[in-house]
Parts: structure tokens; C-alpha cells; sequence
């Protein structure tokens, strides 16, 4: 292997320094539990809300309509079956979009069971919801909209503010699931009119093992898990204090250099995009504007998602496909067919996340080993007409 190049920061972040120090205290000598009366445990619940304060003013929203979680996952679960659970006497009509995250998904399959309709909202081809469809997908008994701030896997930012304006006017809760966009683009609870939102520590240099969910006072979700009562009753289970104090200190790092940091990824993203687009018959997904700043995400035709990502992995280079390979399925991503990918196209995925550490020189290697190893591929391809130098499939016929 000749260098180690992470552009995969969409998965997973690696720890920043500044949450390190602020967990280490916590994973040694201050490790009070907060339910406890005496003055040590008291102490780390003070730092447990030093950190949910922090966390909530990087929000626009007030300490107590913060509530930690394991993850983003449990945060997204918590709110799609806290609100049907909630308001099942005013309806059973949840209204989502076709690329959310599985962690809504299946959570909104799982209440379809339960006797709960759910709308699926399509996207355009660069992945937006469009803010009219929503506005037409609502019914007297609809008593939920979930739509993700920016997708995880093409970097498309969502026009939240417009339907969090819709759900308002409609007396609809709104959800955002923004574990993509905490710490990368501005985040503003009230200006996105939202009633819950979720969030991930370790999406943004913050520890696995955390996250939050943001519930507009006064909605008062029942709670998903059972047990000590912590966390005012609504999340139980011995609060996560390094966690929390890691989570904040990354966020409030993120938040403090998002400016700087987002024009410098920008760039960055920009060079890959524009570098990676002229390999033939290749193409950009997701919205070439309005996206993620570090995120940056193609198609190749005539190479499998699977087979390029092994290949860059043997160079260094850790990046994502949105082939579900880890699931042993052969099926390409749900959102890649949702913004009107053929099958055969949407197996030759690639995403490439940047992030704090990753260089110029990064994006000079990316694009000297990315063009290399897809024409590898095609060259071993069957599907793959060497001479023409496109697909042997004809996608018209």
C-alpha cells in the first residue's frame, strides 16, 4: 500500500483532539454516575448539561428540548414511533421521502405493519423534495413529516426550511434527521420550524456511541427505551458523560470554523468533481450546488461499485459506494434508483467524502488513482466495449 488516503468522512469521522480532552477526564478520574446524590456523582451531572447546553446553543435551541441517545439511528427511531404513538388518536399518516436513511425507513415499514400509512415522497433527479409535493401529500390525519436535512449518500441538501414553513402552517410535526448536516452546514432549529430533530456525535469528529434528539417544548414523546427514568423520564439508561462532553466539544469546534472549513471542502469537492467528471461516461449525482461541501459523488458505467471500492482499497484509498455490499446484496442504493438511475448504472457507485485532514494533495492522488483503476475495471469488463469505450447495453432500448 503505498499511503493511506480516508475520504470516507460521511461514514465515520475520526475523534478531533478537542473531544478527546474532553472525554479523558470523564473515562478516568471523573467517573460519577449523574443520578447519583453525593457530590461526585452530582458533579458529572453538571458536566452533562454543560454539554447539553453547548450542544443545544449550536442548534438555536434551549438545553432542555435536548435529549442524548445512543446514536442517530435510535434518535430517528425514537421520533417516527414517539410520534405515532403520540398522536395515533389524531391519524396514522406519516409523510417521508424516498431516499431517507434506512434508520426512517424501516422504522416507517415497521409502523406500516402497526397499522400506520406512510406516503413516500419521490425526488428529482438531483434528489430535492419538492416542497409542493409535500405540501399536496397532506391529509386531516397526517400527523408527521420526516425529511433529512442533506442525503448521505449524494450530498444533496433538502429545502427544510420551506416544508418545516409547511408543516407549520399545516399543525403537522416535522422532523429532521440531520446527522449529515450537524457540523457541516449551519443548523438553525427555528429557522427550519422543526418539532425534532437527530443528530450523530461521530459524523463530526465527536465519539461513537452518542447522539441527541432535539424535541421542541412542549411535545413530550413517550419513551422508546424503559428503565431508570433518566433523561427526564423519556431516555433511560446511565447517561453516556463522556460521551456527551466529546459530542459537545466537537460540535462546538465544527460550529466555530464552519465557515472557513466549508469554503476550503468546497474546493476541495469542487477539483474532484470537476477532475472525475471527464472520465467517459461517467456523471455526478445528487445537486452540483445546493450539497454537502465535502461530499462528492458519481457513477461510472461499466464498473461495479463493489470491485472499484477493493481496488482503491488496495491503493490507500478508503471511500463508499452506495452498492449495498456490506449487506451481501446485490441491489444498487435505493436513493441512486430513486433519482432515476437504471440498475446497470447505479451498481458503478462511488462516494467520496472529505473532511478535516485531507489535503490538496489528497484530491492530486484521487484523481491520478480513481481514472486509473475505473479503467482497470472496464478493461476486465464484459459489459465493457473496449473499442466504442462505452457500455455494451443499450439503456434506450
Amino acid at each position: 500500500m503505498s499511503r493511506f488516503l480516508y475520504a470516507d468522512h460521511a461514514a465515520t469521522t475520526r475523534l478531533s483532539p478537542g473531544a478527546l480532552a474532553a472525554m479523558m477526564p470523564h473515562l478516568q478520574e471523573a467517573y460519577g454516575n449523574p443520578s447519583s446524590l453525593y457530590s461526585f456523582g452530582q458533579q458529572a451531572k453538571a458536566d452533562l448539561e454543560a454539554a447539553r447546553a453547548d450542544i443545544a446553543a449550536c442548534l438555536n435551541a434551549r438545553p432542555e428540548e435536548l435529549y442524548f441517545t445512543s446514536c442517530g439511528t435510535e434518535a430517528d427511531n425514537w421520533a417516527l414511533r414517539g410520534v405515532a404513538e403520540l398522536r395515533q388518536k389524531k391519524g396514522r399518516h406519516i409523510i417521508t421521502s424516498a431516499i431517507e436513511h434506512h434508520a426512517i425507513l424501516h422504522t416507517a415499514q415497521y409502523l406500516e405493519k402497526q397499522g400506520y400509512e406512510v406516503t413516500y415522497l419521490p425526488v428529482d433527479a438531483q434528489g430535492r423534495v419538492d416542497p409542493a409535493a409535500v405540501q399536496a401529500a397532506l391529509r386531516p390525519d397526517t400527523i408527521l413529516i420526516s425529511v433529512m436535512a442533506a442525503n448521505n449518500e449524494i450530498g444533496t441538501i433538502e429545502p427544510v426550511a420551506e416544508i418545516g414553513a409547511i408543516a407549520r402552517a399545516a399543525g403537522v410535526l416535522f422532523h429532521v434527521d440531520a446527522v449529515q448536516a450537524v457540523g457541516h452546514i449551519p443548523v438553525d432549529v427555528e429557522a427550519w420550524s422543526c418539532d425534532l430533530l437527530s443528530l450523530s456525535g461521530h459524523k463530526f469528529g465527536g465519539p461513537r456511541g452518542i447522539g441527541a434528539l432535539y424535541m421542541r417544548k412542549p411535545l413530550r414523546l413517550p419513551p422508546l427505551v424503559h428503565g431508570g427514568g433518566q433523561e427526564k423520564g423519556r431516555r433511560s439508561g446511565t447517561e453516556n458523560v463522556a460521551g456527551a462532553a466529546g459530542m459537545a466539544a466537537a460540535l462546538k469546534e465544527s460550529v466555530a470554523r464552519l465557515e472557513d472549513e466549508s469554503a476550503r471542502l468546497t474546493a476541495l469537492r469542487d477539483r474532484l468533481i470537476q477532475g472525475l467528471t471527464q472520465i467517459p461516461c461517467s456523471r455526478l449525482t445528487g445537486d452540483p450546488v445546493n450539497r454537502l461541501p465535502g461530499t462528492a459523488s458519481f457513477v461510472f458505467e461499466g464498473v461495479e461499485g463493489e470491485a472499484l471500492l477493493l481496488h482503491l482499497d488496495a491503493k490507500g484509498i478508503c471511500a463508499s459506494s452506495g452498492s449495498a455490499c456490506s449487506s451481501a446484496s446485490l441491489d444498487p442504493s435505493h436513493v441512486l434508483l430513486s433519482i432515476g438511475l437504471p440498475h446497470a448504472v447505479a451498481h458503478g457507485s462511488l462516494r467520496l467524502s472529505l473532511g478535516a485532514d485531507n489535503t490538496e494533495a489528497d484530491v492530486d492522488y484521487l484523481l491520478k488513482e480513481v481514472p486509473a483503476v475505473v479503467s482497470y475495471l472496464r478493461e476486465m469488463s464484459p459489459v465493457w466495449d473496449k473499442a466504442a469505450q462505452r457500455p455494451t447495453w443499450d439503456l434506450t432500448a
